[in-house]
Formats: structure tokens, C-alpha cells, sequence
């Protein structure tokens, strides 16, 4: 528990009760999970405080945010991100079968040139198909 309250305080976030349970919940998953999903984990829990607590994980560069098919799941960020600079540009695969979202490290994003006067903000891949444990 003390290692999760200092990462919390690397990353300027106070360590709270909500925030502590949070985030050793994300940390047990293995891919991207839904709001409902870390509600869903808690027995009591306010709705909006898991929210505010997301949305701070987001802000502070602990979290990414996935979406796909109109649901947004969130997934930890690598170690190098922050609240300015989130590094997260990979691939995420959504298994069709069991719904479940994987972030794809290994397979970056490569370099999009856009044209100028735009102003790129982030970047979103994502592949779909039928994972490994469901294949078989």
C-alpha cells in the first residue's frame, strides 16, 4: 500500500481512500477496463467520486483513456507519462468475443504528418478481432 501512495504523490495526486483503492484495482487488470466496470468492483461506491478519481488519474498522466463502439475504458499509463506529455501512442486491440481491450505496447503509432496550421492532439488505433484466450 505505501508503494501506491508514493506513486500517487510522484504524480501529484493525494493519496486518498478512493484513490488508493483505484488505482490497486487497475493495477490487478490485465487490459483497459470501463467506469461501470471499476464501479461494478466496489460493493459501496459513489459514482461520481470513481469518476472524479478517473478523470484525475487521466489529468495527471496515470491513466489513458480508449475509445471504441461508443465505450471509453481506461488503461494505465506506461511510467514516462505525464499530466503535459502523454506517451501511450500505441495499438489497442478489442476482442470482438469477450469485449475485453488490450493495450499493445510493442506496436507503435508511427509518425502522421498533418498539414499545416493544424494542431494535433492525440492520436487513436485501434484493432479488432478475437484474442488469444477466446481463439482458444
Amino acid at each position: 500500500m505505501k508503494h501506491i501512495e508514493e506513486e500517487l504523490r510522484a504524480k501529484d495526486i493525494k493519496p486518498t481512500a478512493m484513490r488508493i483503492l483505484v488505482l490497486k484495482f487497475l493495477k490487478g487488470q490485465e487490459g483497459a477496463v470501463s467506469l461501470a466496470d471499476i464501479e461494478n468492483s466496489f460493493d459501496q461506491s459513489d459514482r461520481v467520486t470513481i469518476y472524479r478519481t478517473v478523470k484525475t488519474f487521466e489529468s495527471k498522466g496515470l491513466l489513458h483513456s480508449i475509445t471504441a463502439n461508443n465505450v471509453t475504458r481506461y488503461a494505465l499509463c506506461s511510467p514516462n507519462c505525464s499530466a503535459d506529455n502523454h506517451r501511450d501512442t500505441h495499438l489497442h486491440f478489442i476482442c470482438k468475443q469477450c469485449k475485453k481491450t488490450i493495450c499493445l505496447t510493442q506496436v507503435a503509432i508511427p509518425t502522421i504528418e498533418i498539414p499545416a496550421g493544424f494542431e494535433l492532439s492525440e492520436i487513436e488505433v485501434v484493432a479488432q478481432g478475437i484474442c488469444e484466450q477466446c481463439k482458444a
